[in-house]
């Protein structure tokens, strides 16, 4: 059985390393081996279930929409209810978990996750199935709030860049296995079926559970009304645009009004405070703000790629499911090598450098793919399909690690819950802006592909605006990768 070291992790992880503290050595130094080890093993298998959850079901999107009697357009609220859950209750999470502590409220979120999971077996209908994923994005919310604050834990400072590779291989691995079980699922059993598959692996973290860090919990008030006006904010600006997509364009449009003078009564409210649930104090520095509106961009783009290909290849290529997820896997596996050497070198070489790169790449990948001539081969799709992640890999583990090591410590969960929501808020506004296409009628075709090569651009941008601000400041490269 494993048992974690009688180690305290400590309250002054926010502490400089100057501090003779050791808690706050600790905390530098990161998690010490084996511990270091199995703690590693832990939150990768919370982040894959997350992952796997989030990207399972987009290969079973045309199913679901046949066996449910829906439209294509409606059925992407299955990917899109799931998202905006997630990005309402990330920034109150985060906050909660510095008051309760990070593991607890992980593993917490994980519970609730497999009970919801198992609830999905008996989804008969469409709105019931909605309100599943809703309680299973809540769950899934309650850990990805505190994840990235326990990497920078279990990491030492040195080798945050590499760590965050290592979560990217994560992630690339569930993102590679989810296309390819999703429609193995499809194909042979009931698409119900699709949304347990993650389940066990939450298990599978909690028996290890032990080993991650154990920061103790922050004394801070209750922010309740913050933590709600933030969820209610985002549902009126991304329910908005959804409701006036597909429902009602008078009501969809007064919700976005509503959503955009919530946001900015908000955000004067949280300026004045010391630890903001929206974190406003880290977005108004350049470096921070901009990498997160630069992530905002990029996985808004590979979220409408990944989004759109499965409808295109079935409906307009005419390919079965199960072919679909075949067809897909070369991206999440072009990640998973790409990933890892993107972490480290960020170690070594300034984030801007990668982040234009590779999405110059990404820019070329996707409009290879867009243009893709009639009657292509599977091979033709292959290596478009991995060209475009290896520009993507080039950019999002340096973009994360800049987002977390930059971030002062005692605000590390704030930075974890600003870098997943930046990552969610652009998967979910891709899942909005597919599901848009589809109903117009432009979902089968170049356009996805041609607005998500626009969000590259964007991210492209972003990244050379950050280098700017810092050479303004009379800061080097070399100081973005310091953490």
């Amino acid at each position: 059985m494993l048992k974690a070291p009688d180690i305290d992790s400590g309250d002054d992880a926010g502490a400089s390393p100057a501090i003779s503290h050791p808690a706050a050595a600790h905390s530098a130094d990161g998690l010490p081996f084996p511990r270091r080890t199995w703690a590693i093993i832990a939150i990768s298998f919370g982040t894959a279930l997350l992952v796997l959850d989030g990207a399972i079901a987009n290969v079973a999107l045309p199913t679901i929409a046949r066996e449910l009697g829906v439209t294509n357009g409606v059925v992407t609220n299955v990917v899109t209810i799931y998202q905006l859950v997630l990005v309402m209750v990330l920034l109150p999470f985060a906050s909660l978990g510095d008051r309760i502590g990070h593991r607890r409220l992980y593993q917490y979120g994980q519970v609730v996750f497999m009970i919801a999971s198992a609830l999905c077996l008996f989804a008969s209908n469409f709105a019931v199935l909605l309100v599943l994923r809703a309680l299973q994005a809540i769950g899934a919310g309650m850990a990805l709030s505190v994840s990235a604050a326990m990497l920078r834990e279990i990491y030492p400072a040195r080798k945050l860049g590499t760590g965050m590779g290592i979560n990217s291989v994560i992630v690339a691995s569930s993102a590679a296995l989810a296309p390819t079980l999703g429609g193995y699922i499809v194909g042979h059993v009931s698409w119900q079926w699709v949304f347990v598959a993650a389940a066990p692996l939450a298990a599978v973290s909690l028996l290890l559970g032990r080993t991650l860090p154990v920061p103790q919990p922050r004394k801070r008030p209750p922010e309740w009304l913050s933590g709600l006006w933030s969820a209610a904010t985002v549902l009126l600006l991304i329910g908005g645009v959804q409701l006036a997509t597909h429902e009602n364009l008078e009501l969809g449009l007064a919700m976005l009004v509503a959503g955009i003078a919530s946001t900015i009564f908000l955000v004067r409210r949280e300026r004045g405070r010391t630890a903001p649930v929206v974190p406003v104090d880290l977005m108004a520095k350049p470096v921070l703000g901009l990498s997160a509106l630069a992530a905002i961009a990029a996985f808004t783009s590979a979220g409408a790629l990944m989004l759109s290909l499965p409808f295109r290849f079935e409906e307009a290529m005419g390919y079965a499911p199960q072919e679909v997820g075949v067809l897909l896997l070369p991206f999440p596996l072009t990640m998973l090598v790409v990933a890892p050497l993107a972490g480290w070198m960020s170690d070594r070489i300034a984030p801007t450098k990668l982040g234009v790169t590779g999405m110059a790449i990404t820019i070329a990948g996707l409009l290879l793919l867009a243009f893709m001539p009639e009657g292509v081969g599977e091979w033709d799709i292959a290596w478009r399909l991995s060209l475009t992640a290896v520009g993507f890999g080039l950019f999002f583990a340096p973009n994360s690690r800049l987002l977390i090591g930059q971030a002062p410590r005692d605000r590390a969960a704030a930075a974890g819950g600003l870098l997943s929501t930046s990552r969610l808020l652009g998967q979910t506004v891709a899942a909005v802006a597919v599901g848009i296409l589809l109903a117009g009628g432009m979902g089968l075709g170049p356009t996805p592909l041609i607005v998500s090569c626009a969000l590259a651009v964007v991210a492209a941008l972003c990244s050379l605006a950050r280098f700017r601000s810092v050479t303004r400041a009379g800061g080097t490269m070399a100081s973005l990768r310091q953490p």
